[in-house]
């Protein structure tokens, strides 16, 4: 096993810079970045925004209003900038951001900052993207964490009673309403919930922004423990409500599959009971396809699955960030979410491998593959 977890560590330095450089030439070479995003700003800004690019950006080289080569103001309070920038100004901008440097030359030095995590400033918020990540982290977490422990720790028991009692009445039931769950919008749902329990139209139950209240330092411990989870109630609901339905019936099917197998008759034919059957013999094989499926689960949670839910209840998460930074060429933010995103992935896939073993001794890691003792 150990030397199986070193050859995946290693096997992880190449896979990961495939991803990062991948990922860095397809977005670099995409239209719309943040000069072109930034010059639209120009065309299109009034003096706050000159102001901001020649007096608050530093050393960008931008002259405040020198736009080509003319007087900045004019009597309706434009600029000639709107109308069409000067190359120097271009150039500016682009020294602003870095793209004066070649494309390889900036993937090195981006990678170089990353290997000790310096992700740099945001190009739009104005602050680092360490700041940023900070706070986005807590709340993605949360929501990722606490939603696949719910899922799993539901579903699965749901899963097995079902495999148990298949075909009864209990089986049809729980079939139908987690498929139904299935079939609701999370936001939708979340809309809903925010209508019926968080000021809507009918009862304030519970906080509908952020992750903790504001008075949240000078709260009891157990005070902080209330105020947190009210606060994630909504959101998480409106996450796990359609997470039951895949994980049930993979449950479900993985066990029915191992309890017609001949060993399961077999030990019952001996007079075991069913439930030491099924937990002595079937649940370790049954739980692998079950487990296989948790990295997906739990990175869908973390980074992608939330971002409605976070923009519905006032979360600022990673999903969120991560949009935001796409929809405006933020390329450090981005490519800090990728990095964590993928880092996190990787690492998660070794961590499933290794429960796999936890599950089923007779699993080994060694030579090409897996092999089973």
């Amino acid at each position: 096993m150990a030397a199986y977890i070193l050859r995946r560590l290693a096997l992880l330095v190449p896979t990961f810079f495939g991803i990062i450089a991948l990922n860095f030439f397809v977005i670099q070479s995409a239209p719309g970045g943040p000069v072109e995003q930034y010059l639209l700003r120009l065309e299109g800004a009034d003096s706050v925004f000159m102001e901001r690019v020649g007096g608050e950006s530093g050393d960008t080289g931008i002259a405040t209003p020198q736009l080509d080569g003319g007087s900045a103001a004019q009597g309706d309070g434009l600029y000639k900038g709107q109308r069409g920038l000067s190359p120097e100004v271009v150039e500016a901008v682009r020294r602003m951001y870095g793209f004066d440097r070649p494309v390889h030359e900036r993937f090195w030095l981006m990678l170089r900052n990353y290997l000790t995590f310096d992700f740099g400033d945001s190009f739009f918020k104005g602050r680092s993207v360490m700041q940023l990540l900070g706070d986005a982290l807590p709340v993605s977490i949360s929501l990722g964490l606490w939603s696949t422990l719910i899922i799993y720790f539901v579903s699965i028991p749901l899963g097995i009673r079902r495999a148990v009692r298949h075909g009864s009445r209990f089986d049809a039931v729980t079939g139908t309403l987690v498929v139904i769950g299935d079939a609701i919008p999370g936001f939708l749902f979340a809309v809903l919930l925010v209508v019926l329990f968080a000021g809507g139209s009918y009862w304030n139950i519970f906080p509908l922004r952020g992750l903790v209240s504001p008075d949240f330092a000078q709260m009891t411990l157990w005070q902080k423990i209330g105020d947190y989870f009210s606060h994630l109630a909504l959101p998480l609901t409106s996450l796990v409500i359609g997470g039951f339905a895949t994980l049930t019936t993979l449950t479900r099917n993985s066990f029915l599959d191992e309890i017609h197998r001949q060993y399961t008759a077999t030990a019952l034919a001996k007079g075991l009971t069913m439930r030491q059957v099924l937990y002595g013999h079937v649940f370790r094989n049954a739980m692998l396809i079950v487990i296989a499926g948790f990295p997906g689960t739990f990175i869908h949670m973390f980074f992608t699955g939330s971002v409605l839910i976070e923009v519905i209840f006032s979360l600022n998460g990673l999903g969120l960030l991560g949009f935001e930074a796409a929809m405006t060429r933020d390329y450090p933010v981005m490519f800090a979410t990728l990095y964590m995103f993928t880092l996190l992935g990787l690492l998660t896939r070794i961590i499933t491998d290794i429960t796999y073993s936890l599950v089923d001794p007779r699993i080994t890691f060694g030579g090409r593959g897996v092999a089973r003792g």
